[in-house]
């Protein structure tokens, strides 16, 4: 989940304290907690230890080492600032959001509601310059369409149990669940948003990532 240049923290929030009506505003609002959870960890750094504090540092849950596949990590030799990005996740299915699920029957059935079915996420990104206070945010929504999935093959995921720390209990690249991964669709609802793609599902796009960096330098 990291190298030397992009580490990456957790934030200790509680994120069933932060409610909001639309799964929009939930994940910016997430995202913006996790930030100031994190700020306020390095504020209680003395200056020595401030100074070996890495280029970009890095909160969130389901990156999945997004950073060593594609050319985020170009824009380190550009970024002279320090730069705290943080993201969240949230699946919407049926019209009801989904965080991580609460237990392995929880799980099981998040997962066999999207056999045959479709869910759709809406992540959030949002960067902060830790120089200059300044912070860029934005989300994206991908649906997700599913072939059936057999029960046997659910079973073996929530056994596994890494579904049950991600929101919705979804892993698209799971090589036990790519297969039935029947299409991934990106949307543009509006311009306040990036188009989604399979690494937005993934939990850090890096098309928004690039972009909000960029913005915040």
């Amino acid at each position: 989940m990291e190298d030397k240049s992009c580490p990456f923290k957790s934030a200790d929030i509680d994120e069933k304290d932060i409610r909001k009506e639309n799964p929009e505003d939930l994940v910016m609002a997430l995202a913006e907690a996790k930030a100031d959870s994190i700020l306020s960890k390095l504020q209680t750094i003395d200056n020595q230890e401030k100074d070996e504090i890495p280029t970009i540092l890095i909160a969130a849950d389901t990156a999945e080492a997004i950073l060593h596949r594609g050319p985020v990590g170009d824009y380190i030799k550009e970024a002279d600032p320090t730069l705290l990005i943080t993201s969240d996740q949230v699946v919407i299915y049926e019209g009801v959001v989904r965080e991580k699920p609460a237990n392995e029957k929880e799980a099981r059935e998040f997962i066999q509601g999207y056999s045959g079915g479709h869910a759709a996420t809406v992540g959030s990104v949002l960067v902060t310059n830790l120089k200059t206070g300044f912070r860029k945010g934005a989300w994206d929504r991908v649906e997700i369409y599913f072939h059936e999935i057999p029960d046997e093959i659910i079973e073996k995921l929530i056994e596994e149990g890494t579904v049950l720390h991600v929101a919705g209990g979804l892993i698209i690249e799971h090589p036990l669940i790519k297969p039935y991964v029947k299409q991934v669709v990106s949307l543009i609802i509006s311009v306040n948003h990036m188009v989604g793609t399979t690494d937005s599902v993934m939990g850090l796009p890096k098309a928004l990532t690039q972009k909000l960096i960029k913005e915040a330098l």
